[in-house]
């Protein structure tokens, strides 16, 4: 009958390194949470009342928005999610969700809105390629042509 040691030795040892290896292999492809951006909590939402709150109340409740809308700054987004990745396959939304609270001209709160994943709707990016002025040129070229270009005046 065969015995159970090799070359590292007793049959413990490498019944320890296995098990150390696989642990390591495994840790490494281990599922993470990602929260990205600012998720604000339901309940602190749920408190912000409409023509009464202001927007440096809102500002200490939840904190500066994620942005503002463009034009006039009458829109604030509180805009987050939180995604995970397992190893390296494609990233996977878990929630995502977006506050809109929106003032009026004396800067009171008029009304707050959320949206959820469920409410996005996919976009199909434009792939064109917008064409730019000037020569294509390679690496080589670029050195090269610059040898001259400058003088010590």
């Amino acid at each position: 009958m065969k015995s159970l040691s090799n070359s590292f030795g007793r049959p413990t040892l490498r019944v320890s390194l296995l098990v150390g290896i696989l642990a390591l292999g495994l840790g490494a492809c281990a599922k993470d949470i990602r929260v990205r951006g600012n998720i604000p909590d339901s309940e602190v939402v749920s408190k912000i009342n409409p023509g009464i709150h202001s927007r440096i109340d809102i500002q200490s409740l939840l904190g500066s928005p994620s942005t503002v809308s463009t034009f006039q700054d009458s829109k604030w987004y509180y805009i987050g999610q939180k995604s995970t990745q397992f190893a390296f396959f494609e990233q996977e939304v878990l929630e995502r969700t977006v506050l809109v609270v929106s003032f009026d001209a004396a800067g009171l709160v008029v009304t707050t809105q959320t949206y959820a994943l469920k409410d996005g709707q996919p976009i199909d990016p434009v792939d064109r390629i917008t064409p730019t002025e000037g020569r294509d040129l390679s690496i080589l070229q670029q050195l090269l042509g610059n040898i001259g270009k400058y003088s010590n005046q």
